[in-house]
């Protein structure tokens, strides 16, 4: 068996098979609480509805997951590295339609590209956005196309160091007056942190079945 084979077959085994809600009855929901005091959330602001693609690719030499830089002049989270998404419109038919929808918008995906496999748990920021992150493989063939108002950049990083958890390091920061802590995983020159980062733990601990321990030091 190949090794992409068998992280496929891991992989097949560990997802969600349904997204997660709102209200997610088994409790199973990740977010920058985990490395934070929950108590810190600010829990004025509603939840707002959002939804991630992540997207696996199959080369030669393993799988490849496809990430973004965003625009340098977005309003908001600008330059950072992100996977492509954003809001669950009420257009959106859930989750899975909103994130093909985003990933069209931002890199020009065609979604008949996209084989959707399953989900991971839900990713709340501290901004309060509950972030749905739907994974797929991509089929050979495809082709993008830079927004440049959304991207500044697409780009790959192989599997295989996402997947080492010497590579999940934990960095700290102050934001609004408080130390956050958060994983980041520089690679190749680009700096995938936060919310990226911490869905891509929670991609790790779906395929290996087994928890990093978020007790330890940074």
């Amino acid at each position: 068996m190949r090794p992409s084979d068998e992280f496929r077959s891991r992989l097949m085994a560990g997802l969600r098979k349904d997204p997660p809600g709102l209200v997610d009855p088994d409790g199973a929901l990740n977010g920058d609480f985990k490395l934070n005091d929950p108590d810190d959330i600010d829990e004025s602001t509603a939840i707002r509805e959002a939804a991630v693609l992540v997207l696996l690719i199959e080369h030669a030499d393993g799988i490849h997951v496809l990430l973004t830089e965003r625009s340098g002049d977005l309003s908001s989270h600008a330059g950072q590295v992100a996977f492509p998404g954003g809001r669950i419109d009420p257009e959106d038919d859930g989750p899975v339609d909103a994130a093909l929808r985003e990933a069209e918008e931002e890199v020009g995906l065609d979604r008949s590209f996209v084989d959707v496999v399953g989900f991971l748990d839900a990713y709340e920021t501290g901004t309060r956005f509950r972030v749905v992150p739907v994974v797929g493989f991509v089929k050979p063939g495809f082709e993008l196309t830079l927004n440049p108002g959304e991207v500044d950049e697409a780009f790959e990083v192989p599997l295989a160091f996402l997947m080492d958890p010497e590579n999940h390091e934990r960095h700290s920061a102050t934001w609004k007056g408080k130390k956050r802590t958060f994983y980041a995983m520089p690679h190749d020159g680009h700096y995938i942190w936060g919310a990226t980062a911490g869905m891509i733990v929670n991609l790790y601990e779906r395929a290996f079945a087994r928890s990093l321990d978020l007790t330890q030091g940074a």
